[in-house]
């Protein structure tokens, strides 16, 4: 049996885990910790196989006020806790970091690609990763993962805004994009798969396909019986508009598909499968 503790009570990446893990009770063991306060330094870490490492600040604008709070939660804490995993004894420790620590908005990301975050958040989460990675030794072993955009029921960030947005515009723009991101059930499958591994060093998860926001809207609008136009005569405006969001939705921004992203061993739904899970019970037609 595994027994895995996880950092960040009632945070989405780490509930999601530790219920898909359970429907195996007889392999693993999970536990959640809050890390609000500094109650949990004085838990024992000894009778863990693996810390999981979720806890920190996302999904909220960055202002010159909580600047330091970034770097104090998701770089200072992270490796605190890091260090303690380490002091007592746990053998793993797996660190969600973000696709964030590139600083792109457009482009495609692979092995080589330098990290040059622009962000409070990016650069809060690469610094915890080096602090973390040096703690590197035979008895401890340190895993990093990049995700790209996370989905799935009840998520917070961006799809739950363009799931709105299908819901209430009646026309869409027709776009070529491509946009890596990656279904919670899929991402949760691929840290089981981590966990069993004992697999150390940097991933990059993702779903086996490349989202096209058009489509995914399309989908969105039609699970839940609602018709959508595509259009392209917007096409031009969104070419010459520099906004970030802009660049966000609409633009390409993807990693390579490679051993260190993607495998069929853990991907488990396909785009439409994963947004009617995501929308609805029922089935697209």
């Amino acid at each position: 049996m595994k027994r895995i503790l996880i950092t960040g009570q009632n945070s989405y990446i780490g509930s999601s885990l530790e219920k898909w893990l359970m429907k195996e009770p007889k392999n693993y063991q999970v536990d959640t910790i809050n890390m609000r306060d500094e109650s949990w330094k004085e838990k024992d870490f000894s009778t863990y196989d693996v810390v999981f490492h979720v806890a920190g600040i996302a999904h909220v604008k960055e202002t010159k006020a909580n600047r330091d709070l970034y770097y104090k939660v998701n770089r200072d804490l992270a490796y605190e806790t890091a260090q303690k995993a380490k002091s007592d004894g746990v053998k793993q420790f797996i660190f969600l970091s973000s696709m964030s620590v590139y600083g792109l908005e457009t482009g495609t990301i692979n092995e080589n690609t330098p990290t040059k975050p622009n962000s409070a958040y990016g650069k809060s989460k690469l610094e915890a990763e080096k602090l973390i990675n040096s703690l590197v030794d035979e008895l401890f072993i340190v895993t990093i993962l990049r995700p790209p955009m996370v989905y799935g029921k009840d998520c917070k960030g961006n799809y739950p805004r363009l799931a709105n947005l299908a819901l209430k515009t009646p026309i869409f723009p027709k776009v070529n994009n491509k946009r890596s991101m990656i279904y919670i059930d899929n991402l949760s499958n691929f840290i089981k798969q981590i966990i069993d591994n004992c697999s150390e060093g940097l991933f990059f998860p993702q779903n086996a396909e490349y989202v096209n926001t058009s489509d995914m809207v399309g989908l969105i609008a039609k699970t839940h019986g609602k018709k959508i136009k595509m259009t392209k005569v917007f096409n031009p405006l969104l070419k010459i508009i520099r906004l970030s969001i802009v660049k966000k939705v609409f633009g390409d921004l993807v990693y390579e598909m490679n051993s260190s992203t993607i495998t069929d061993k853990y991907q488990l739904f396909n785009l439409i499968d994963s947004i009617v899970k995501t929308e609805s019970s029922g089935k697209i037609e």
